[in-house]
């Protein structure tokens, strides 16, 4: 009866730890396409905010820079797609696009077709940049995707003197995989890294200057649940299981009848 009350209560505590970890992964509704922006910015200053699972468009001219930001939590890789529409004459061009973190530092990406070039005549071409995991903290001297906002910068390379200024149409989506306790790591970041943080004065006040206008769902440092509280709960719970199990399998029926009381 000791056993099986204890196999009880270890179930219950299971379903208990495992409960968080079924609703952060249940999948999230995407963002409307009727928000979704038509413009893209210029530089990083006038950056066009965009959510995560939004399609966003924008037209522009060969030759220009497009630049599009959005956020990105502990624990996310996030993966950057880009669709160029290209006119119907144009020269070969080579493509390409580039993701930042919220330092303007420039990330490597994982793998996908960060660049490619279009022959002639070539309707469109697609890149893709799937970065690293993001972590909540990094030696300084890293370059380490960190919390905040990232910027993804589309635009031509090498193209030549006839095609500039021909009209191009764009398509920019970013799409997050969460990887969990895996990439979990000891630290987080006092803010993330997001456009305004170093004007925040230290009490907070409601009217410091901050110009990100995006922000994760759940909001910064979501993340702080991760399936390694899943992993530690069994753990926990098989250690306690076998420690009761062996007891009872070792301590045995008691006095046996053959021996008298005295002996």
């Amino acid at each position: 009866m000791r056993v099986a009350r204890a196999l009880s209560a270890a179930l219950l505590t299971l379903g208990l730890a495992a409960a968080p970890a079924a609703a952060d992964a249940s999948p999230s509704p995407s963002p409307g396409d009727a928000s979704a922006p038509a413009q893209a910015g210029t530089s990083f200053r006038t950056a066009t905010e965009i959510e995560q699972e939004q399609r966003a468009t924008a037209s522009g001219s060969t030759g220009d820079y497009l630049y599009w930001s959005f956020p990105a939590d502990t624990g996310q890789r996030p993966t950057v797609e880009a669709t160029v529409k290209l006119p119907e004459t144009h020269a070969p061009q080579t493509w390409q696009i580039d993701v930042y973190d919220g330092l303007r530092r420039r990330q490597a990406c994982q793998y996908g077709a960060q660049t490619r070039t279009a022959a002639a005549g070539t309707s469109s071409v697609e890149l893709a940049c799937v970065l690293r995991t993001v972590r909540a903290w990094s030696e300084p001297w890293a370059n380490d995707p960190l919390p905040g906002t990232y910027y993804v910068r589309l635009t031509a390379t090498g193209v030549t003197t006839a095609d500039l200024g021909l009209p191009v149409g764009s398509e920019v989506r970013v799409d997050s995989r969460d990887i969990g306790g895996s990439a979990a790591v000891d630290g987080s970041l006092a803010e993330p890294l997001v456009p305004g943080v170093a004007t925040k004065p230290a009490e907070e006040q409601e009217d410091a200057a901050v110009l990100a206008g995006l922000e994760p769902e759940d909001g910064w440092a979501s993340g702080w649940w991760s399936d390694r509280w899943v992993w530690t709960a069994i753990g926990g719970i098989l250690a306690a299981l076998a420690g009761v199990g062996g007891y009872a399998l070792t301590r045995g029926t008691g006095r046996p009848s053959r021996v008298p009381p005295g002996a």
